[in-house]
């Protein structure tokens, strides 16, 4: 029967069995054992990246942009008294589970000291909304974020969610963290404003009343009562409007705020929020360093690349500018976008490279700092290849990192911020030492 269709021309299209694999079978040699046979497994599988292995992408600040924040960094780094360095970064759906942003504030606070978690949002916006260290859950919200809502009035605090209730409405967040000292709640202080109840473990803080007769964004502190785990938001009477939650540690260290929205796209912040608004918003919290991480999103849209997401992203830094002064800027690139090519590979989407080059000369002309996260990761075909490990680093979308490849890429950026911080002490060494007399200086590698 096996023989049948090289005999008969009939059964030509029923071969079964190739006879000239006859001669490697008889010939077959046993595979010869590797020396290193695990090296050479994991070799298989494609491993995670190394960090450590993976080259420095360093800050493109020719104008010295991040000094304000390198010196505040420095006060903190010293333990002065109250030097807590202020982060803000706003960027759109990776960051509204604090990936990426969660690696680089344990970076941070492990290097420099831990200041508190920052701020958070009372309820999820998204199933996938998540803080590291917070375990957050609500309920009877009307919740806006802004490039979404139907109040069109941009008044959506912080983190560009507005949260509005009545009663019923409660929301509950656990700290992974006991020793946060200090709270401060973010709400909208309005004409019949209602009130809300504040507790830690199901103790009463204070009732807020955010009845004001003129809208007004409003904050209120309160310390923790010492080993608090839980907070809660309950009791509410007429309606309230509320933004927020910050979590702080009355100790030098820093405070980095993950300010993410799913789905943003630049304009979130350079039409969608009221200007007055989001500027009281920033004043407030006294950013050193703001963080614009916007482009994913566009990169699909090259008409928009093209057009319009210059004139966004220089409106963007006006705004922050004018709000915030003292702030450096830092414009951080997207991740790599991929896409399926038409021979079956997976590569990047055409609009995503003249994004970031436009992301690059604006930050120049601006007088801001460039970090290329793109290019840090890899560059052209990056969600390709991290498709194709295992484990993953990207998701089916080549989109959305895994939290192995956001830990990548915060590793990345913290890297060079720390080079950058590096640099920055030796040009103080560098300067201290000058005066002393006889002292000559060579500029640093």
């Amino acid at each position: 029967m096996i023989t049948a269709p090289d005999l008969i021309p009939a059964f030509k299209d029923y071969h079964v069995f190739d006879w000239r694999s006859v001669e490697k079978v008889i010939e077959f040699q046993p595979r010869v054992r590797s020396a290193n046979p695990v090296e050479e497994e994991q070799q298989r599988l494609k491993p995670l990246l190394s960090v450590e292995k993976m080259p420095l992408q360093p800050l493109v600040d020719p104008q010295g942009a991040l000094e304000p924040f390198y010196a505040a960094l420095f006060s903190t780094e010293r333990k002065d008294a109250g030097a807590i360095t202020r982060i803000l970064h706003y960027g759109d759906s990776p960051t509204t589970a604090d990936l990426i942003t969660a690696d680089v504030r344990s970076l941070f606070q492990k290097d420099f000291g831990d200041a508190g978690h920052g701020f958070a949002l009372p309820a999820k916006p998204w199933a996938w909304y998540a803080h590291r260290g917070l375990e957050i859950k609500g309920s009877g919200w009307k919740i806006e974020p802004a490039n979404v809502a139907e109040l069109k009035d941009g008044l959506f605090g912080l983190g560009a969610v507005s949260f509005r209730g009545g009663a019923g409405a409660q929301s509950r967040i656990l700290l992974a963290d006991p020793t946060h000292s200090e709270i401060e709640v973010s709400y909208l202080s309005q004409p019949q404003g209602g009130s809300f109840v504040l507790l830690a473990d199901g103790h009463p803080l204070e009732v807020v009343d955010s009845e004001s007769p003129v809208v007004t964004p409003s904050f209120k502190k309160f310390p923790l009562p010492a080993g608090a785990r839980e907070i809660q938001i309950a009791r509410v009477t007429g309606s309230v409007r509320i933004y927020g939650l910050r979590f702080a540690k009355q100790t030098p260290g820093v405070e980095y705020n993950s300010l993410g929205v799913n789905g943003a796209y630049i304009s979130i912040l350079a039409r969608m929020v009221d200007e007055r608004h989001w500027g009281e918003q920033l004043q407030h919290h006294h950013p050193h360093l703001v963080i614009i991480n916007y482009g994913t999103n566009e990169s699909a849209y090259a008409n928009f690349v093209d057009t319009a997401f210059e004139g966004e992203l220089r409106r963007t830094i006006a705004r922050i500018r004018k709000a915030v002064p003292q702030a450096a800027i830092l414009v951080m690139a997207p991740m790599d976008r991929g896409q399926k090519m038409d021979n079956g590979s997976i590569g990047t989407v055409p609009a995503l490279p003249r994004l970031v080059a436009t992301q690059q000369r604006v930050a120049a002309e601006l007088g801001c700092a460039f970090f290329n996260t793109f290019e840090a990761m890899g560059g052209p075909g990056t969600m390709g290849r991290w498709y194709q490990t295992e484990p993953r680093l990207v998701g089916a979308d080549f989109i959305h990192p895994m939290p192995n490849g956001a830990r990548i890429v915060g590793n990345l950026l913290y890297k060079s911020l720390q080079e950058g911080y590096r640099r920055h002490k030796l040009r103080i060494a560098r300067e201290k030492f000058a005066t002393i007399k006889g002292f000559t200086s060579t500029p640093a590698n």
